[in-house]
């Protein structure tokens, strides 16, 4: 309906927009031809959103066993790369990554299989490592540091066991026991119970 009385609310509104420069109009066109293209594609992104949490769910299910499985012993954490991967971003909270990452430096030595090699890996980790006053120093007692000092004179899988286990149990009595009692880990058990319970009901 049109109106043109000296007092019509519709002539106002059109002698109102016509005074507005042309830019402001331009983009008020613009911005509705955006909320016209959003408003009428809801399907499309409700489709993108619900297809990227069915994955994510999915995921989530098939650890959440693995997750929970991680606080019945240090050893099944260290047998899970996902384990490993939480445990360690744990420890960088706390300035202490070093630890593990000797760990695992050792467990990767075990499998060297050239003694060419063999004897180079060790003397890299033991100055990465081991020696007093190393970048990365793990915290071990001096008797430790010696005998693996000289484990490296003929060097061989086994000369890192003693100070790697003596590392493991320092992570195990002290660092995973925090690990486990964290936020980060509490959050993740949640999940992992939720997604257990929620798998439940619809089987």
């Amino acid at each position: 309906m049109s109106c043109w009385a000296p007092g019509c609310p519709v002539l106002s509104m059109c002698r109102g927009l016509s005074a507005l420069p042309v830019t402001c109009l331009e983009r008020a066109k613009e911005l509705k031809t955006r909320l016209g293209i959003l408003l009428h594609k809801p399907e499309l992104g409700h489709r993108i959103g619900t297809s990227g949490k069915l994955q994510l769910g999915s995921r989530r299910r098939d650890s959440s066993q693995e997750v929970l499985e991680w606080r019945e012993s240090f050893d099944q954490l260290l047998k899970s790369k996902s384990g490993v991967t939480a445990f360690h971003t744990f420890l960088k909270t706390e300035f202490s990554e070093e630890n593990l990452d000797f760990w695992l430096a050792c467990e990767d030595f075990k499998k060297t299989r050239s003694k060419t090699k063999l004897a180079s890996k060790a003397n890299r980790i033991f100055e990465e490592f081991v020696q007093s006053e190393a970048p990365r120093e793990v915290n071990i007692d001096h008797e430790t540091r010696e005998i693996t000092r000289k484990n490296l004179s003929g060097a061989t899988s086994a000369c890192f066991n003693e100070a790697q286990a003596k590392t493991r149990t320092l992570m195990e009595k002290d660092s995973y026991p925090r690990f486990l009692k964290s936020a980060s880990y509490q959050d993740m058990t949640r999940q992992a119970t939720s997604c257990g319970i929620s798998k439940r009901s619809h089987t």
